[in-house]
């Protein structure tokens, strides 16, 4: 069945122009497409490859070598002399499952170790050289994954290390991600690697639904006859790509555009260098695009728009997209008097348009409460500050993550696994070992070993493992003091952004009146929980018992869910319990229901006269009992002694 036509698809012209500027000039960066679910991004980005001119490659090579210039380094090499082909660009397509060495390939240690022939077996990375690697859902991806994929994006090489052999090969390719941010943002060091962002969202004009439901109708029903209907226009798109591609290398880039570049970047106080090259490269690629042979400011305008979004977010709560204005501002700026050139797009080029930014909670006016009506009040958080790090008590094997101890496939090696599990990286010393009594009764011959599937170990690591951090937030009426609720707030939203940091999931339940509410399950995406967060009522009695039953109920009920990831139950209150009968034996009884479970009190108490009701709540719990000052870093009191230099 043919894919989707790429010139089908209705509307996105961001996403269109950033794919094909990506492909007229890799060294881009990729694309990182962020949209709700539903917008045709994994769409576009599978009918992109059939856009993309032929590569030559020479015959037999596993790793897709140029005959022109094949790699030296080529495991499959040397390629002198050999003959070539020409076939298709390839789209390789990464599961969020793969493992590994799927990713980067793998040595084969049986005849390492028994011929000292070093045999690679090449991954994706080597299948997606000289094409497109699309990794969808890009965020789900494991954190050293992507590392690896980016660093390989960059470099445009990679490499192999395993059991002190080394292997390397070419991997330059187009990396385009997808992800829907109601799942979990990147972190901001990984956004920064992808050249370029783009924002989708489904149209909400009638005619274009109607339209969009109407095509793909049509393809479902015959998709032969659908993708004739727009061969001619893809045809002449990928003649249009092939075109830049060669105009490219003639493309110059004038110091007046570098100064608007450097205007630009420095304008919108982006960290780096990463984020001119980006832009340099982009406006060079958009320049052969419009058939032009210099960069103009139409070009930097457009670059910009595509290259800095994803770059000036310092944490998951900031909202995406730039200012026009600002971006306008920059440009006159750096070319005070614009020629007529730079009176609007040139060549017939339109530059995308760039969304409004939604409104930030984080930017939101917070200086006044809320008023919600009866004794409800909203009150917005403090500036967060860096977190102490709580982690799950004993070791796991969950999900790969930053906070807790975890038995994974990858970090430093404890040990040896046992010869009924085959599992992670084989060891070699172990292996090696295991094998060597046995070689007399094999008949070994020569300087080989003689290896058997049973000899081979596997070796024990310990790494990392991201946990669910369930916040179990008190909301009722003693809590409902401006000040400290705000305090609460920013102790939480710091917490958050540890928890971001670290690949936790997260959920939030919160307390007040007669009744518990989970107000946020289980989710990767941290910042619907600081959204959440920020709009927390406050006001009520306190039903403490109903908290902690409800995060009980929910822990139950993720275990089944997501059995690899334990959880960290954090418990922010000030310890009364004053909802219904017996509201102080039944929150203690509650507590009970929650033994083993690895729980944070965050003691919210203040004043002169304190009753410990909190620690006393802690002590049911078997909770490490934290005041809400201590929750930081770096305390009060050893920030003091710091300054002073004087002993506790």
């Amino acid at each position: 069945m043919k894919p989707y036509p790429f010139t089908a698809v209705v509307g996105l012209p961001d996403l269109r122009l950033a794919l094909v500027l990506s492909s007229i000039s890799p060294a881009v960066g990729g694309v990182l497409v962020r949209g709700e679910k539903g917008t045709a991004k994994s769409t576009m980005v599978r009918a992109l490859a059939g856009l993309l001119p032929g590569v030559d490659v020479v015959d037999g090579c596993r790793f897709s070598c140029d005959p022109a210039a094949p790699d030296p380094l080529c495991p499959d090499g040397p390629h002198e002399g050999a003959k070539s082909h020409r076939r298709p660009a390839k789209l390789v397509e990464l599961p969020v499952g793969a493992a590994e060495d799927r990713v980067i390939g793998s040595l084969h240690l049986e005849r390492a170790l028994a011929e000292g022939v070093t045999d690679f077996q090449p991954g994706l990375l080597a299948a997606a050289h000289r094409g497109l690697l699309y990794v969808d859902e890009v965020n789900l991806l494991h954190d050293h994954l992507v590392d690896t994929l980016l660093d390989a994006a960059a470099m445009g090489r990679a490499t192999v290390e395993r059991e002190g052999v080394s292997v390397s090969h070419a991997a330059r390719f187009v990396l385009i991600g997808t992800m829907n941010p109601e799942e979990g943002e990147l972190r901001p060091q990984l956004l920064d690697r992808f050249g370029l962002t783009v924002e989708v969202a489904s149209s909400r004009d009638p005619e274009q639904r109607v339209e969009v439901v109407r095509r793909r109708l049509a393809y479902e029903a015959d998709p032969d006859a659908f993708a004739a209907q727009y061969a001619d226009e893809d045809a002449r798109l990928a003649a249009d790509i092939e075109a830049a591609q060669r105009l490219l290398p003639a493309v110059k880039l004038p110091d007046e555009a570098l100064r608007q570049i450097a205007e630009v970047c420095a304008s919108f106080e982006v960290d780096g260098m990463r984020a001119d090259i980006v832009t340099a490269r982009t406006a060079v690629a958009h320049a052969a695009w419009a058939g032009r042979d210099e960069v103009t400011t139409d070009d930097v305008r457009v670059a910009a728009r595509l290259a800095l979004p994803h770059r000036r977010r310092r944490n998951p709560f900031d909202a995406p997209g730039i200012s026009e204005e600002q971006l306008e501002q920059a440009l006159q700026d750096a070319q005070p008097d614009p020629g007529p050139e730079d009176d609007g797009p040139g060549s017939g080029s339109t530059p995308p348009e760039a969304p409004e930014p939604p409104q930030s909670s984080e930017n939101a006016p917070q200086g006044e409460p809320k008023q919600s009506g009866g004794q409800q009040k909203t009150v917005g958080a403090g500036e967060t500050f860096k977190a102490r790090v709580f982690r799950v008590k004993g070791m796991g094997e969950g999900e790969r993550g930053r906070r807790s101890r975890a038995i994974t496939d990858s970090g430093r090696t404890i040990g040896v696994q046992p010869p009924s599990v085959h599992e992670g990286r084989p060891h070699l010393v172990a292996t090696v070992k295991a094998a060597a009594p046995h070689q007399k009764a094999r008949g070994r011959a020569g300087a080989g070993l003689k290896l058997r599937p049973e000899d081979v170990r596997y070796a024990l690591r310990e790494g990392r493992e991201g946990n669910l951090v369930l916040f179990c937030v008190d909301a009722s009426g003693s809590m409902g003091a401006k000040a400290r609720m705000r305090e609460v707030k920013s102790a939480v939203l710091s917490l958050l952004l540890d928890a971001y940091q670290r690949r936790d999931k997260v959920g939030l339940v919160t307390f007040r009146g007669a009744a518990a509410e989970l107000a946020l399950p289980p989710t990767i995406s941290v910042d619907a929980a600081a959204s959440r967060l920020d709009g927390l009522p406050t006001g009520g009695r306190t039903p403490l018992a109903e908290g902690l039953l409800e995060a009980a109920r929910v822990l139950r009920v993720e275990e089944i869910r997501d059995p690899r990831r334990r959880p960290l139950l954090v418990v922010v209150t000030d310890g009364r319990a004053t909802s219904g009968p017996d509201a102080v034996a039944r929150a203690q009884a509650a507590a009970g229901l929650l033994a083993g479970v690895t729980t944070i009190v965050m003691d919210c108490e203040s004043g002169k006269m304190r009753l410990g009701l909190a620690a006393d709540l802690a002590a049911h719990l078997g909770a490490e009992h934290v005041p809400l000052a201590d929750v930081a870093a770096e305390s009060l009191a050893a920030a003091v002694r710091a300054r002073t230099g004087k002993a506790a």
